[in-house]
């Protein structure tokens, strides 16, 4: 006969397996656990670890335990699609503009994007199966996409657009680590001190420069990959 604590990450793994807790739902909560299998918290916890050291679980402070989001791969050196990696993988996507603004160019950021030209200033968050993924906030250059001042980013994300709308020339990416913390922490819905993956992207057509933008993925959901080919 197996122990307790293996029949209980069993059954929690086979439901995750079989789709019947999808990724986001919660688990019960220990004390539930305990009193459905009879045991103690030192047994469920035995149970738990090991499902969230496999990366199937999340355990969160206070919010009990949560079947985590399959882990997004994007390529450096490319241009990630979000919205079509999270569809890829069969969860739902959608884009939550949180605010927009058109202005004329008036910090250095802006204007070193758009000279004295005017540009749409938004933040919004990318969710995957109802989940926060990412925080993003952008600066488009209204006179290298004139057409982005008739879209609504309330309806697709400005990302998605601009791959479909505007073929780029140039990008660079600058890739860090960070903690969450205050707004972002809050949009994420992570603890404070939770480490965080961020991209900063500047994108140009020809010689015009398009968009800045700046991700802060959630670090336990999303990973970068590089590939290079030798000549």
């Amino acid at each position: 006969m197996k122990p307790l604590h293996q029949k209980i990450r069993d059954d929690i793994e086979g439901q995750i397996r079989s789709g019947a807790l999808k990724p986001g739902d919660r688990i019960p909560f220990e004390h539930e656990l305990m009193a459905h299998y009879g045991v103690s918290r030192m047994t469920v916890n035995k149970a738990l670890t090991p499902l969230d050291e496999a990366g199937l679980i999340e355990r969160r402070k206070r919010a009990g335990s949560f079947v985590r989001l399959p882990r997004l791969d994007s390529t450096v050196l490319d241009i990630p699609d979000i919205q079509h990696e999270i569809t890829a993988r069969g969860e739902a996507y959608h884009f939550e503009l949180l605010s927009y603004t058109i202005r004329t160019a008036s910090t250095d950021e802006e204007r070193e994007l758009a000279g004295s030209g005017q540009v749409i200033s938004l933040t919004g968050l990318h969710f995957a199966s109802a989940k926060p993924l990412a925080f993003e906030r952008r600066l488009i250059n209204l006179e290298a996409v004139p057409d982005a001042e008739t879209i609504d980013f309330t309806r697709q994300s400005p990302g998605h657009w601009l791959l479909g709308a505007v073929p780029w020339t140039h990008v660079e990416n600058q890739i860090s680590a960070a903690v969450a913390e205050g707004q972002i922490a809050r949009h994420l819905r992570l603890d404070a001190g939770a480490p965080c993956l961020v991209v900063d992207r500047r994108t140009w057509r020809d010689k015009a420069r398009v968009t800045t933008v700046r991700q802060v993925f959630d670090g336990a959901a999303y990973r970068l990959i590089a590939r290079f080919d030798h000549g």
